[in-house]
């Protein structure tokens, strides 16, 4: 079956990575994903690094089951090209700074008036207002904005730290996506489209909050210095590597102080509770790792189940795809793209079972699709040809490809 948005289509503007990922689960759950790029140069990711048959591993993993039209869009035929586009579209999707949209004349109100049931989807960095709104951002910028750098660190007094890997960037296309479905679904209701706008930021400080703002969530009793949880975060060192445990409630304490042979920490009046072990935390955790240096992480990771206690390697990337847990789980394939060839990448994360989703189709070639996406508008292969060569739709010219199979 192709999903549970098939017979939706998206038209993504977008580039780099929240964008183009928000658009890329849409079309991996079924919808029809039309990737409007700059002719001759496309999506900045496709030149990154890590390529095999010219195609980066960032933009074949985030732009699967995509069409791909190149348009230039400062040309007023272009632009014309793309309301066309747009009128057979349900969502419309851009990650634009502030403004651009406006000076191209694509802007909500524009495409609105022409497809009253469109979603329009705009991400931002920043918000369309305010100090920074009008700045160049990336992961990075909204990490330290966030708060999120000192919370990575531990305490406001530590030295910030990034976390490595785009968290930013990956949470906005996790939000768009699901606002996008949000919003289809309000129109089922009342046949209206609408403008969703979420910012990287707004994304992250929502997230954030959840579990790490505690400090400021009661208004008028602010903590103004977050002290630190504590020195040592939750990977201890075993014999032979490393691995977590997490213990929470009384009775996991009870099993890991069972496990590690150290009944006596259960007479310890500083770890009889959950808020004194949390107060005592760093006394805690340095008598967990001196434990857990005696044995090896199998050890360890037989003798905690046993026990039930919350545990895991801590694995690297290699290790992971061949991990028993998640082979078990299924969620990473092999796909073959006629152009890349044998990839691995995951499946949907979410599971269908009423309307499982096709194999994704793999991430197309640069105007790939031109002549497709074109013809299905209506246009015969002279206008085409013509178009290509007043500059309006780039001039790649490619066999149609013969899709993406799933290999096993």
């Amino acid at each position: 079956m192709p999903g549970p948005l098939e017979g939706i289509r998206v038209v993504d503007l977008s580039s780099m990575l929240s964008g183009p990922w928000a658009a890329d689960i849409l079309g991996d759950q079924g919808a029809d994903v039309v990737k409007v790029e700059v002719p001759g140069k496309g999506d900045h990711t496709r030149a990154l690094r890590n390529q095999r048959a010219g195609m980066s591993t960032m933009f074949l993993n985030i732009n699967r089951s995509k069409r791909s039209l190149t348009i230039n869009l400062k040309k007023e035929r272009g632009r014309e090209l793309l309301t066309e586009l747009v009128k057979t579209a349900d969502v419309l999707l851009q990650n634009f700074r502030p403004g651009v949209v406006d000076r191209l004349g694509i802007d909500f109100e524009a495409m609105s008036a022409i497809n009253p049931k469109l979603i329009y989807v705009s991400i931002s960095g920043f918000g369309e207002k305010g100090p920074y709104a009008h700045r160049r951002v990336y992961d990075p910028i909204v990490q330290a904005l966030s708060g999120l750098t000192t919370i990575q660190a531990g305490s406001d007094s530590a030295r910030p730290r990034l976390i490595r890997t785009v968290l930013p960037d990956k949470l906005s296309a996790v939000v768009a996506a699901q606002a996008t479905v949000s919003a289809l679904f309000a129109r089922e209701r009342t046949g209206k489209g609408q403008h969703v706008r979420l910012s990287m930021l707004d994304s992250v400080v929502s997230f954030l909050w959840a579990s790490d703002m505690g400090g400021q969530t009661f208004h008028g009793h602010e903590v103004s210095a977050q002290e630190a949880a504590s020195f040592i975060d939750l990977i201890y060192q075993t014999k032979n590597g490393y691995m977590t445990v997490s213990v929470m409630s009384d009775k996991e304490w009870q099993g890991l102080c069972e496990a590690v042979g150290r009944k006596e920490w259960l007479e310890d009046p500083r770890f009889s509770t959950p808020a004194g072990r949390d107060a005592n935390v760093n006394e805690r955790l340095e008598l967990t790792q001196s434990a857990l240096l005696e044995k090896t992480t199998e050890e360890w990771l037989e003798l905690f189940d046993e026990h039930d206690v919350p545990c895991a390697p801590a694995l690297t990337r290699s290790q992971l795809i061949d991990h028993p847990q998640v082979v078990a789980s299924d969620v990473l394939r092999f796909y073959h793209h006629p152009h890349a060839g044998k990839l691995r990448q995951t499946r949907t994360a979410a599971r269908f079972e009423g309307t499982p989703p096709e194999a994704p189709r793999g991430a197309p070639l640069l105007g790939e699709h031109n002549a497709q996406i074109l013809s299905q508008l209506g246009y015969d292969q002279s206008t085409i040809d013509a178009l290509i060569e007043e500059g309006i739709v780039g001039s790649e010219r490619y066999e149609e490809p013969s899709g993406i199979a799933q290999t096993g």
